[in-house]
């Protein structure tokens, strides 16, 4: 990328970033390119639909939780791990009013440039689940794409009540339950 193009994309995601936080991830992408000073065409060029941009704003945290995975990969309480990974799932998807339904409806949609986000942290959290199921403390018919809509869904939740800061941990802590293994 030449050093002004570079400018310019270097602009548009700190612009989104901001307009993502403070108005949700259906901010005006004609406001993003105007705050970053350039056109809606330049926008265009390097992000060539909404999902592309959020993609490129969603990557910091996106490394974060793939790395975050990694280290609890060969945590010694396997179901801890995937309880402490799976929270912060959803405090990245409450950190942009929007992001939770963006990623349920890209995760049955491959060719969405937000796949590039679900992809990994399926095969992230599919390793975590795997371990805590072979552990014997969560049942065998939990699915990785399961606990992906289910982790969208409370934080899509909390999104619609800010009043009750306390409403995404007692929804995690309800499904949690019935993700544990049964004796026969």
């Amino acid at each position: 990328m030449r050093a002004d193009a570079r400018r310019n994309h270097e602009r548009l995601l700190a612009e989104a970033r901001r307009a993502f936080a403070e108005h949700g991830t259906d901010a005006s992408l004609e406001d993003v390119a105007r705050r970053a000073g350039v056109g809606i065409g330049t926008l265009y060029r390097h992000f060539p639909n909404r999902h592309a941009l959020m993609n490129a704003v969603f990557q910091d945290a996106l490394a974060s939780l793939l790395t975050r995975s990694a280290e609890l990969a060969s945590a010694d309480r396997p179901c801890r791990a995937l309880v402490e990974w799976l929270r912060a799932l959803i405090t990245h998807a409450g950190e942009y009013r929007g992001v939770a339904r963006a990623l349920m409806a890209a995760s049955h949609d491959t060719g969405s440039a937000l796949s590039q986000c679900s992809v990994p942290l399926r095969e992230a959290g599919s390793r975590l689940l795997s371990r805590a199921q072979a552990a014997g403390a969560v049942r065998e018919d939990v699915s990785i794409s399961d606990l992906l809509q289910l982790t969208n869904a409370i934080a899509l939740a909390a999104e619609q009540a800010p009043c009750d800061p306390e409403l995404a941990d007692r929804l995690l802590a309800l499904t949690l339950r019935g993700l544990k293994a049964r004796a026969s």
